[in-house]
């Protein structure tokens, strides 16, 4: 075991986080670009659009704990994790390209089907690498600290892996053209996205599962071979996931995680049709994202440091209530400058990046809190399920893209929003009803996530009394 504060070292800790860059470039993909893609671009009405997604959602359910709970007991010369990250390589690039690819010709109904199988395989591949890979920071390090940095970068690289891909979408793909004069509805760019971003999600695993493959040794090891049974294996899960520490920051991160699917799945609509951005200014717009994932990587270990994750997490989301809403308020109170002044750009870039950074933060803390709830669980069990939990918390992260779609295709449904829109011809009624519905709705998603993180036990001590437990019992 490599642990200690200052005891991993510091390429692990890069190629551990350079993983996340691969799931951080499908998760842009699915949060901010798949609803308009489908739904705009392609045709195809919002709610088919959700419901797609939210199938595959449902799929997840099952699959994400079958696959870290065979990653906990999978026996092999290449240990428990990396067998099934290199799997996962080429169909994850593959399926990913087509999602963006349909075969020409496809009626409503062929589309609707493409797009829930596609989304389907995607999210199953990008599991095979997604939960092994993440598990590994309770196996390479037991310090509590540590392991707030290990997922601070890992974060970072996620971050910035998806908002690369959205500079070089609204950079360079999503570009106005004399046939579609909004960049956005440029269905040649998606395409072309879609290639781009199948090929560094494939380098992005390669790279990582490569640079961490001479920790296998070093890991810990599974539990002994027994006979499959698929009773005795869901009680083994149900037992595990019963934990209740991990069950307060699920519940959390569900609530949470629809927030932050909401502000994803309707962002798009916020900066073509409310505050309409034009393809230049959203791209400084998206720029913003950088400097807030440096933000949050230094500022999330130090606050943990100082007050403990708990307290840090709760902080962080109730300060990012306080950014998030604000300017579509002061847009209604008649405060910001009109569209198309350069004022309201830089305000806008001033809220988000504030709001991110903090969104970011609590999403590092809380991953580190899920971290050290493997030695709680298993001084009960017996078992070191790092996998299950984290196929919780994988679940929970793609829930943005599904929940937070599905919450956004069902608001603009219901506000009558009109297909093959075009800003500035949109009524003014329209997008003031679209920001009453979603500022509070946000702000209580929030809110609910903070006070839930509020009931977390595990603490700095109480992590080392678990940590000195398991040493006088093993």
């Amino acid at each position: 075991m490599q642990g200690g504060a200052s005891g991993t070292p510091l390429s692990t800790k890069l190629y551990y986080g350079l993983g996340a860059v691969a799931f951080g470039v499908k998760q842009n993909g699915f949060a901010f670009f798949l609803l308009m893609y489908y739904n705009q671009v392609l045709g195809l009405p919002e709610k088919s659009v959700g419901l797609a997604i939210m199938v595959a959602l449902l799929f997840d359910a099952i699959s994400d704990p079958v696959v870290g709970s065979l990653s906990d007991r999978f026996h092999s010369r290449w240990g428990r994790r990396h067998p099934f990250m290199y799997l996962s390589i080429l169909p994850v690039g593959i399926s990913y390209y087509y999602l963006w690819n349909p075969p020409a010709g496809l009626t409503a109904e062929q589309l609707f089907v493409h797009l829930i199988v596609l989304a389907i395989l995607v999210r199953l591949f990008i599991t095979f690498f997604e939960i092994p890979n993440t598990s590994l920071v309770s196996e390479l390090t037991e310090d509590y600290d540590d392991r707030t940095s290990m997922m601070s970068i890992r974060y970072f690289f996620g971050w910035w892996g998806g908002l690369s891909m959205s500079l070089i979408a609204y950079g360079f793909l999503l570009r106005p053209t004399g046939e579609y004069p909004v960049g956005v509805l440029n269905p040649d760019g998606y395409r072309t996205l879609g290639l781009v971003a199948a090929c560094v999600i494939v380098l992005s695993i390669l790279v990582s599962s490569l640079g961490t493959h001479r920790n296998i040794t070093h890991l810990k090891q599974p539990p002994p071979r027994r006979p499959f049974g698929f009773l005795p294996a869901l009680r083994e899960m149900k037992e595990t996931l019963s934990n209740r520490s991990f069950l307060i920051l699920f519940i959390s991160g569900i609530f949470s995680a629809m927030a932050a699917g909401l502000s994803a799945g309707l962002n798009i609509y916020f900066v073509t049709y409310f505050w309409e951005l034009t393809s230049i200014q959203i791209f400084f717009l998206v720029m913003t994202g950088f400097l807030s994932a440096i933000l949050a990587v230094s500022f999330a270990p130090r606050l943990s440091a100082r007050i403990g994750k708990k307290p840090a997490a709760v902080a962080a989301i109730f300060s990012a209530i306080l950014f998030g809403p604000v300017p579509i308020v002061l847009r209604l109170l008649g405060v910001l400058p009109p569209n198309g002044s350069p004022l309201l750009l830089l305000a806008l870039m001033v809220f988000q990046t504030l709001e991110v950074a903090l969104i970011i933060s609590s999403s590092i803390l809380v991953s580190a809190m899920v971290a050290d709830v493997v030695e709680e669980s298993e001084l009960s069990t017996g078992r070191r399920s790092e996998g299950v939990f984290f196929a919780g918390l994988s679940l929970v992260g793609k829930a943005v893209a599904g929940i937070g779609v599905m919450l956004s295709t069902v608001i603009l449904s219901v506000i009558g929003f009109p297909q093959d829109a075009q800003p500035g011809v949109v009524d003014p009624g329209i997008m003031t009803h679209l920001a009453l519905v979603y500022v509070p709705l946000l702000t209580l998603l929030y809110l609910i996530s903070a006070f839930l993180v509020t009931a977390f036990r595990i603490s700095r001590a109480t992590h080392e009394e678990n940590l000195q437990m398991l040493a006088r019992s093993g």
